[in-house]
């Protein structure tokens, strides 16, 4: 718990910064046609990176905190694994560009992209090796020395004045580059230390036994990589001309937020993940837990959604100023545009928060099947709506469908896990929960009514829906320190 509890406070140190910092700033000063340009690209290359790691990461994770001593056997034939993977990743992915007609330029920043989304799955197969041999601080430190140096990069870039012209999109994608190559330098001079490797060895049986084993895993990445992912892609291969990459550049300013809350939720189900697993393997109970991990990130979202839904203006204008040669009718319109798919977006955040404690438990259960099922199910949704709504209502259109998909995604979850482990019902804590979900709706009706300045109205609003949480009891603290104790014990 206090190995967990360092990395979720060096995350939640480092990575919103970047998200709300680093990454906003860019897009404020590069504009949303350029950003847009580098988004749609950045998640086309999310959708092939089942094959840069094919689950190879979880499986190798798994089996070095088992055996540490399969870690000089295993880390020659997974090296060679991984630039096999690379090979295939880098033809399907510009083969596919090549047929739905991605230009020079556009192959230009996919090649970097490339590499970057190389280096990171490089990464995080590297940092498996290291929990795995359960060297927590370590790991924990390398989990954000990328963003780190990046943080540094480009507020030189951005503030330092090391150049005459204004900051290009392409020196933020090359400053992933060099801060995802110093992190994977260091985690691969960490494990060299402890594999004792010598040389690059051919193992085929070895190899052949890796990618069966991660099958249902990768499928599962795969999938959720496409429902995550696609829609930028869609907004900008389908709108006209440049209206694409503008559009696409609209929705990557709503949904970053969207991508920083989601970073908490995941965060709270990496800790979940290994508490379902030996509860479930002990054949103990796992009703409570899953009642208070579902209420607290429950709560959280709900606030955030419905926050985001009556503040959407005020965050959008607060985070995304007029640019300096912006005419204001075009900032006004584009703010509007970003607004509105963002009070439509947040709203997904309760559907990902819910998988991410459904998910979890189904994923500890070993239920890959169900969930690959689900997951092809919400895909198939999203794309149909996605191909319907983007033609007519632009980047909104993808917003609905991320919303559709990730509610679907949950209630399905949410309906096997109850067939699988036969929780009783609790009436009560139901009608809470829509007491709940009825006053926030109020509270945050009332508090963007208040005569103060939003700030303070966005504030006494989480206060009072701290309050009405308290009342309610939807959160057991009493509950919540025993359980901690407990796994200490």
């Amino acid at each position: 718990l206090k190995n967990l509890g360092w990395l979720l406070f060096l995350n939640l140190l480092i990575k919103p910064f970047w998200v709300l910092g680093i990454d906003r700033s860019v897009q404020n000063v590069v504009g949303s046609e350029a950003f847009g340009f580098y988004f749609s690209i950045l998640n086309f290359s999310f959708l092939f990176s089942l094959l840069l790691d094919f689950g190879i990461t979880n499986f190798n994770n798994r089996n070095i905190a088992q055996n540490n001593q399969l870690l000089t056997k295993h880390f020659s034939g997974i090296l060679i694994l991984k630039f096999m993977l690379l090979a295939v990743y880098l033809v399907a992915m510009f083969g596919v560009g090549f047929l739905i007609g991605y230009n020079r330029q556009q192959f230009e920043m996919l090649a970097w992209i490339s590499l970057n989304q190389f280096l990171l799955s490089f990464i995080l197969y590297l940092r498996s090796n290291i929990s795995g041999l359960l060297l927590f601080t370590t790991d924990s430190i390398i989990s954000v020395l990328d963003r780190l140096v990046m943080i540094l990069f480009c507020s030189i870039l951005l503030w330092g004045n090391v150049f005459s012209k204004p900051f290009q999109i392409e020196w933020f994608v090359y400053s992933q580059t060099a801060a995802y190559g110093i992190t994977a330098l260091i985690a691969f001079i960490v494990v060299l230390k402890k594999a004792s490797f010598l040389k690059l060895y051919w193992n085929q049986p070895f190899i052949i036994m890796i990618l069966k084993n991660s099958l249902p895993f990768a499928l599962l990445v795969m999938l959720m990589a496409i429902y995550f992912r696609i829609d930028a892609v869609i907004i900008e291969r389908l709108l006209p001309g440049n209206v694409g990459e503008m559009q696409a550049g609209i929705y990557a300013q709503a949904y970053r937020l969207l991508d920083a809350a989601g970073m908490i939720a995941f965060l709270f189900a990496v800790l979940l993940l290994p508490i379902f697993s030996r509860l479930l393997k002990l054949k103990q109970t796992i009703e409570s837990l899953v009642k208070l991990s579902f209420s607290l990130l429950f709560t959280v979202s709900v606030i955030i959604a419905f926050g985001s839904y009556f503040f959407h203006l005020e965050i959008m204008g607060w985070l995304y100023p007029k640019h300096p040669q912006e005419a204001s009718d075009i900032y006004t319109l584009r703010l509007n545009e970003a607004s509105q798919i963002f009070s439509v977006l947040m709203f997904s955040f309760i559907g990902i928060s819910t998988s991410y404690v459904f998910g979890t438990l189904l994923t500890a259960n070993g239920n890959l099947k169900q969930l690959n099922i689900i997951a092809a199910i919400a895909v198939a949704i999203s794309l149909v709506v996605n191909f319907l709504l983007v033609p007519r209502l632009q980047a909104l259109g993808s917003a609905y469908a991320s919303l559709g998909s990730q509610f679907l995604n949950c209630i399905l979850q949410v309906i096997i896990v109850q067939r699988l482990f036969r929780f009783r019902m609790n009436y009560r804590y139901l009608a809470e929960l829509i007491i709940f979900v009825g006053g926030i709706a109020l509270i945050g009706f009332i508090s963007h009514k208040l005569a103060y300045p939003w700030k303070v109205n966005f504030l006494i609003m989480l206060l009072s829906s701290g309050i009405l949480i308290l009342i309610l009891r939807l959160i057991n603290i009493k509950e919540l320190i025993g359980i901690l104790r407990s796994e200490q014990a």
